[in-house]
């Protein structure tokens, strides 16, 4: 191995370890990361963890994108049923039981902003990778006329969706990558309540009424 494989396969390392150990503090301390925090957990001084990322938002960044892309890897791993209806349910329970296992990441990349940090756009292509597994479920009983394309939206809103709908998912209706985008934000919406407490003393079958949910979501995005 040459000395500059060695350094990167060091530094590869290090940086791993120094997100671990700001992934602990997530679980106590939510995003609110110190840097100084994260040294003294590995016994480095401050200013050698400024080597791997030069900042707390430079960290933020680098834990976000590693969310994002867990998440997206396990929706996009869900098995897939036959009907469209069962394909949106396996994937929503799919990031359901992925938020379940790691909801200080959850938190982190759906919960509340985290105060003076602005997400950079190298986060967007590991952000929208649970959102195409989802419009790919859509896409796809699209081309078979397995879904309802629904109303036309026209105005600016209309505008908007078509520039989605060629972005993300070409070949449906504008206003059915709507209803899919809609339906992705129930199910954070859905995910977030049970995490965040929401369901205390309420509801007791989760799982259930998670289910109940995503069905809902799936017929009235127009699957069939």
């Amino acid at each position: 191995m040459s000395a500059a494989s060695l350094r990167a396969r060091i530094r590869a390392e290090m940086s791993d370890e120094i997100k671990a150990a700001a992934r602990r503090h997530l679980a106590t301390d939510g995003a609110n990361l110190s840097l100084r925090a994260v040294a003294r957990d590995l016994g480095m001084a401050s200013s050698a963890v400024y080597r791997y990322f030069a900042s707390r938002d430079e960290l933020l960044t680098a834990l976000i994108i590693d969310a994002y892309d867990d998440l997206g890897a396990a929706a996009e791993a869900v098995p897939l049923p036959d009907s469209f209806p069962e394909q949106w349910l396996a994937v929503a329970h799919g990031v359901r039981e992925w938020a379940l296992a790691n909801p200080h990441e959850w938190a982190l990349v759906y919960g509340s902003p985290v105060p003076g940090y602005q997400a950079p756009a190298d986060t967007i292509g590991s952000a929208i990778r649970v959102i195409l597994a989802l419009a790919k479920v859509v896409q796809n009983a699209s081309l078979v006329g397995r879904v309802d394309d629904g109303e036309p939206v026209g105005g600016r809103l209309g505008a908007e969706l078509q520039a989605m709908a060629d972005t993300a998912v070409p070949g449906i209706a504008p206003q059915l990558a709507g209803r899919t985008m809609a339906g992705w934000i129930q199910l954070i919406g859905a995910i977030s309540a049970e995490l965040f407490g929401q369901l205390q003393n309420t509801i007791d079958a989760r799982r259930d009424f998670f289910e109940f949910q995503m069905r809902g979501t799936a017929a009235w995005i127009g699957l069939r």
